[in-house]
């Protein structure tokens, strides 16, 4: 009796994640698949595979940032109308893949009668017949692992933030959490970081509190002197969280100070944060492009790793059933 065949890869690329789309296809010597996305006169739009998917492993690359173009409702919404045709159309197994994943920062109740969002988030995903979800640093990765019951793959940028960490000519190197919220995402990097290296890796932790919209709290709690600081954030949205925390660092003693953060979402005012002098550049991954970032001084500070690597070797090890221990994917 001869082994069960396997299923036939077929990798989307929505319009709006297009270039994305390619850079991974190319990483995986495949070609997109054609879809059309059709908008109406009155803003309603369809979406559908253009050859057959029927049993097939199909992976949809959709990033979920809001902007320029369309906002993160209409991304997400075409996304689901998409997945729910390709599972009509006989589709054996369709996992998205969403480097920025919206809605997920909302994941409990912090005032009264507060939506859980998330949790609404994941039964949307499930209702339409996903098997899978990828993610790249999440927001909380316990929320959302908590929040759906299809697969989730919570990966991390950590290993695109050591290597590059590992080519910086530095002395002494010290990882900083801004926040208790990022502590466990700090850590893992530090332990990345000291494995890859070889060689100790300081850390240090920054006290913060926010309530509506004002973020407070400057204490700072470890050994970052004469030490190159790497601030470790999922993303950076004003930036005030992590210029308080370079801050800190230079205070402590920091030599140098990076912020590492994974999606750069740069809303207003984040030029300003970026451009202060206490942060000496910003190493970001090219999830989310920076493109409401005006600022040529800010745009001088800004270092972009290609995700489409790692996204294309998740995808490769998920379609051959292959670990992903070794990604930092538990």
């Amino acid at each position: 009796m001869g082994s069960p065949s396997v299923p036939s890869l077929a990798l989307f690329a929505l319009n709006a994640s297009a270039e994305l789309g390619q850079a991974v296809a190319r990483d995986l010597w495949v070609t997109l698949a054609p879809h059309e996305e059709r908008a109406f006169e009155d803003g309603e739009h369809k979406i559908r595979p253009l050859d057959s998917v029927e049993d097939a492993d199909v992976y949809v690359i959709q990033s979920l940032h809001s902007g320029p173009e369309q906002n993160a409702a209409d991304k997400l919404c075409r996304l689901l109308f998409f997945i729910g045709a390709l599972k009509d159309c006989g589709a054996a197994r369709v996992t998205a893949v969403t480097p920025y994943l919206c809605f997920a920062r909302k994941d409990r109740r912090t005032k009264p009668r507060d939506p859980v969002t998330i949790r609404y988030l994941a039964a949307l995903f499930e209702s339409v017949g996903t098997d899978a979800i990828i993610t790249l640093d999440v927001h909380n990765p316990a929320a959302f692992e908590n929040a759906f019951r299809c697969r989730t793959i919570t990966a991390t940028a950590a290993p695109l933030f050591v290597n590059y960490a590992k080519r910086l000519d530095v002395e002494r190197l010290a990882v900083i959490s801004p926040d208790s919220g990022g502590a466990k995402r700090a850590e893992l990097l530090r332990e990345a970081l000291e494995a890859a290296q070889g060689k100790p890796i300081g850390k240090g932790f920054v006290e913060k509190h926010r309530s509506a919209g004002v973020v407070s709290g400057d204490l700072f709690v470890g050994d970052v002197a004469d030490a190159t600081a790497l601030i470790v954030d999922d993303l950076i949205s004003t930036g005030t969280t992590l210029l308080r925390a370079a801050e800190a660092a230079r205070r402590a003693g920091a030599r140098h100070v990076l912020a590492m953060v994974t999606h750069g979402l740069f809303m207003p005012g984040a030029d300003k944060a970026i451009t202060d002098p206490a942060i000496d550049r910003v190493v970001m991954t090219d999830s989310v492009p920076p493109f409401r970032l005006d600022s040529v001084a800010a745009r001088e500070k800004l270092i972009e790793l290609p995700i489409a690597p790692l996204l294309a070797e998740i995808i490769r090890r998920l379609h051959g059933g292959q670990a992903l221990a070794d990604l930092l994917i538990f």
